[in-house]
């Protein structure tokens, strides 16, 4: 999944690294690769006060998700005879692999078991010796998520893979004044389907998503394992498809705020900083229940556990900090925090935690929602397949 930050607030951290303590003496480090825009630099700061030891810390900040996936990967293989730029450079047969240059990096929950499967992470082993105090206080769905076997499926008797520190959902956006002229406003995934929206609606490049909000609307799971059985689910997809302007899981909300499209299907930390700078747009939930993704902090093969970087994820769920991550992030959190509506934009209150959302039952909602969750090989290619045949 393609899932990237898109025009980050001021409040995030953007600085490619913070280094603390004096220079010319040895010190501890941390050393953490995140998500750019997941993480307040106040966080951090906060973070290294409350230290009682003089440490070093350095967080790098990475565009996209995918390439903190493909540096993972890098730190993996063993260097090998290549032919690059037209010339040969030879490196020694059984020459190490690389030493990971991070002691933690942030990876989504969708990118967790091929991660598992090419032992490119190893077990956060202290999680399950109860060692991080805050661990206690993550509802059972978290725990679930990151519990996985060795070949990275979902299993209560498996290994705890990640540390979950924020998440978000796949939501509508849409523009008010447009879709006034048609006398109505979005509410489900349904609403997808009317009249009037004709060649007016951008859908995210994904098959799970796709299929999943249509699963969605007939009833059904988006982790549903066999789409053949499925009724009138190809005849579905092939009428929303007539909908759609276009397919992008990157450029979908320039032509919504330009009035090219009228109403995107996005996600939440793209679309909920854009809210407050464009009063023409809205964002809803799905009633009948929408994805979830959540952001996980992994420790690469070949890394020593420290008490610091076991600090820094405990940190992470302290529900103080918590709800700055989540407030400053414009996301959600998986600790239980004191967030309230008055905390949070008008716009954005309906996206995000609160004890008042203007009469959403965001709970109710969530409740409806589901992670994207490993399918099997022929299961994915039936996706791939099925989503390929309707774009035609």
């Amino acid at each position: 999944m393609d899932r990237r930050s898109f025009l980050l607030g001021t409040s995030t951290l953007t600085i490619s690294q913070l280094l603390f303590g004096c220079s010319g003496n040895k010190q501890t480090q941390l050393k953490v690769e995140l998500l750019k825009g997941s993480i307040p630099s106040q966080v951090v700061n906060e973070f290294h006060k409350g230290l009682q030891q003089q440490v070093e810390l350095k967080f790098t900040p990475v565009e996209q998700i995918q390439d903190l996936f493909q540096q993972l990967q890098n730190w993996q293989q063993k260097p090998t005879t290549t032919e690059e730029q037209g010339w040969k450079r030879f490196v020694p047969f059984g020459q190490a692999k690389k030493t990971p240059a991070a002691d933690l990096v942030t990876l989504g929950d969708y990118w967790l078991k091929a991660a598992i499967e090419q032992k490119l992470i190893q077990p956060l082993q202290q999680l399950q010796g109860n060692q991080l105090k805050q661990w206690s206080n993550l509802d059972e769905k978290w725990k679930k998520l990151v519990t996985r076997n060795d070949q990275g499926n979902p299993d209560a008797q498996g290994k705890v893979w990640g540390a979950p520190y924020r998440w978000g959902s796949t939501v509508i956006i849409y523009n008010r004044d447009k879709l006034r002229q048609l006398g109505w406003t979005p509410t489900d995934w349904s609403d997808l389907w009317r009249e009037g929206l004709k060649g007016r609606i951008s859908l995210l490049n994904q098959p799970r998503e796709v299929i999943g909000l249509t699963l969605k609307k007939l009833g059904k799971s988006y982790n549903t394992e066999n789409l053949d059985q499925v009724p009138d689910l190809e005849k579905e997809l092939q009428t929303l498809n007539q909908q759609v302007k276009f397919y992008s899981s990157i450029n979908y909300l320039e032509p919504l705020i330009m009035g090219d499209t009228w109403l995107a299907v996005g996600w939440s930390t793209d679309i909920v900083p854009i809210l407050g700078r464009y009063p023409q747009l809205a964002a809803v939930i799905p009633q009948s229940g929408t994805a979830i993704w959540a952001d996980l902090w992994v420790r690469p093969v070949g890394i020593t556990t420290s008490n610091l970087s076991d600090g820094w994820i405990d940190f992470c769920w302290q529900p103080n900090i918590a709800r700055q991550i989540s407030l400053l992030t414009k996301s959600n959190s998986p600790i239980s925090t004191n967030i309230t509506a008055a905390d949070i934009q008008k716009p954005l209150r309906s996206l995000l935690q609160s004890d008042a959302n203007d009469g959403l039952n965001l709970r109710s909602v969530l409740d409806k929602s589901e992670f994207l969750l490993p399918l099997s090989p022929s299961t994915t290619k039936q996706y791939e397949s099925l989503f390929g045949k309707i774009k035609v």
